[in-house]
């Protein structure tokens, strides 16, 4: 059986009405950057909980969650809800092999988010690991509104301090942004349009790509890179492409 321990939620962060971020102070708890962990609340007498990945790299005290509040959801619309003081319970268990120690070396890095699931690499940016092992770094980060984009400041942040290494590229879907491309991951990289954009090729010699977000994002860049000759990264077989799955 999962064992839990028990937090307390130290801020709720609104970045718009259905997409919040929490800051929790537990025992500590070991991972590694890109993973995620189960959180849980007590709802009619019965523990319920849902995967999230952790945001804050794993030198920080205090534990973050970047989540979306799905209408008629049973867990996240009451994580919405809590305030400072707050309990929580937290999985003692991590999960994910959205890491860097699990992906082969390579020049380039390319990761590729959807909503919330930018939350693994914001982790993983946050520490230094991936500044020593890439000379390139490039995050798309995809989402439906300009009011979904988050953590902005943050991704600001890395590109001052990385300025010749990091480059960070939104995608908007539904309306047109300044300075964001419209439309959808997989067909910019099917029409060689973020290449182009970024300046940097996608290619199996050199790029390690690290994808994560809603199912058909995945599922379609998957096979839009699978053609463009990048294999799947297995630890039996060593490839370009490592994917994170929660749903």
């Amino acid at each position: 059986m999962a064992q839990w321990q028990s937090g307390v939620v130290r801020e709720n962060i609104g970045w718009s009405a259905h997409l919040h971020s929490l800051r929790i102070e537990t025992a500590p708890l070991a991972f590694s950057a890109g993973q995620y962990i189960r959180l849980g609340l007590e709802i009619e007498g019965t523990l319920i909980a849902r995967p999230y990945s952790f945001v804050n790299p794993p030198t920080e005290p205090l534990l973050e969650f970047y989540f979306n509040a799905v209408p008629g959801g049973p867990l996240s619309n009451r994580l919405l809800a809590l305030n400072p003081g707050d309990e929580i319970q937290l999985a003692t268990t991590v999960s994910g092999f959205l890491v860097l120690n699990e992906i082969p070396d390579g020049r380039d890095l390319w990761l590729l988010a959807t909503g919330t699931a930018i939350g693994p690499f914001l982790s993983i940016l946050a520490t230094e690991q991936p500044w020593q092992c890439f000379e390139r770094i490039v995050l798309v980060y995809g989402v439906r509104h300009q009011y979904d984009l988050s953590y902005l400041d943050l991704l600001d942040q890395f590109s001052r301090e990385h300025p010749e290494q990091f480059v960070w590229l939104p995608f908007v879907s539904r309306e047109p942004v300044a300075g964001a491309d419209t439309g959808r991951i997989p067909a910019s990289i099917a029409e060689g349009l973020l290449e182009q954009r970024v300046g940097l090729s996608l290619s199996a010699e050199h790029s390690q790509v690290m994808i994560c977000g809603n199912p058909e994002m995945v599922k379609d860049s998957l096979a839009v890179l699978k053609a463009r000759g990048l294999a799947k990264n297995l630890r039996r077989s060593p490839g370009q492409i490592t994917v994170e799955r929660y749903w």
